[in-house]
């Protein structure tokens, strides 16, 4: 089972979701507080499971409706996923995959890692 792993930044705290294997999947922004680190951490876990995925590598791509999983290209040509709440919040975002497979994969593990995952504080 996955687990989410609260730690502190520089700048504030953040929250790295990561695989049973121990391989982060998803990471989030820096929060000011840790009380609002788990609010993130929550609504990853509410919305992560039912998140359409909006495939923006691919020509005319369908527009989802939030919550959803945005699928695209960075500027160095690689895969990368974000994910969004209900009101369009960027809540989680991935590291950048050589393929669209392990992009898709990379999704598919925080849909089944993320509702159960433990909470850890480092």
């Amino acid at each position: 089972m996955g687990k989410f792993v609260i730690r502190e930044t520089n700048t504030g705290i953040k929250f790295d979701l990561k695989a049973t294997n121990g391989q982060v999947i998803a990471t989030s922004e820096v929060y000011e507080s840790a009380a609002a680190c788990k609010n993130g951490i929550a609504s990853v876990q509410k919305n992560a499971p039912a998140a359409a995925v909006e495939d923006q590598t691919a020509e005319g791509y369908a527009e989802e409706k939030h919550p959803k999983f945005e699928m695209y290209l960075d500027k160095a040509g690689e895969y990368r996923f974000r994910l969004k709440a209900t009101n369009g919040q960027v809540i989680a975002v991935s590291e950048g995959y050589k393929s669209k497979d392990s992009c898709e994969n990379g999704i598919e593990s925080v849909k089944k890692n993320a509702p159960d995952a433990e909470i850890v504080e480092e």
